[in-house]
């Protein structure tokens, strides 16, 4: 380690306070001006919103314990919840679901008819307005037949209006047959039709 003498040492220190001096006044030249920036309410100005009065004067007598409890009840302006109270929020209504609506399905479609169910269900109706009115015993039961006010007399197996044909009879029933749309029909004795006898002149078939 080299050893300086005393005139050395003075020499350092001055060229070290020197350079110390220069740093100083180099800082104090180059430094920022601290930045400034306008107030946002003048000098004068009056807060719009209502703020909390302090702890009035107590009356003689009173109780600091309940003066200092009757603020704390006091609502702060501006402000939803006191943070000296430490409660939870109400809780928040769930919303209800939306009510599901059902549309029911469509009726189905009634199935198109041919035109055979179309005629057979014209000749059921057609054969449905003959009435039975009795019969006569003989060798061949004579049957008697009315539709629409005109009079038949018939027997098993007889062919009538063409295309209708007395298939079966009994005593108190007769089945018609339609030879072209095959639709059977049993019409019943009726009980309410005059004897056959009292009838005006029968048509043949």
């Amino acid at each position: 380690m080299m050893n300086l003498t005393r005139d050395q040492e003075k020499k350092t220190l001055i060229v070290l306070f020197a350079v110390l001096m220069l740093f100083i006044v180099y800082r104090a030249v180059t430094a920022e001006k601290p930045r400034t920036a306008p107030l946002a309410f003048p000098p004068g100005s009056v807060a719009p919103s209502a703020v909390r009065q302090g702890l009035a004067a107590m009356a003689s007598g009173a109780d600091p314990l309940n003066v200092f409890l009757a603020k704390r009840e006091e609502k702060f302006p501006g402000v939803a919840r006191d943070i000296f109270r430490m409660e939870n929020p109400a809780p928040k209504p769930a919303p209800k679901p939306a009510p599901l609506v059902v549309t029911p399905p469509p009726p189905p479609a009634a199935p198109e008819r041919t035109a055979e169910e179309i005629a057979a269900e014209a000749s059921r109706a057609d054969l449905s307005k003959f009435r039975f009115l009795g019969y006569l015993t003989e060798k061949d039961n004579t049957l008697f037949l009315s539709k629409e006010g005109e009079l038949f007399i018939v027997k098993t197996g007889d062919t009538l209006l063409k295309n209708y044909q007395v298939k079966d009879s009994g005593k108190d029933y007769v089945v018609l047959f339609d030879k072209v749309t095959h639709v059977e029909v049993r019409v019943e004795l009726s009980g309410s039709e005059p004897q056959p006898q009292a009838l005006p002149m029968p048509r043949l078939r």
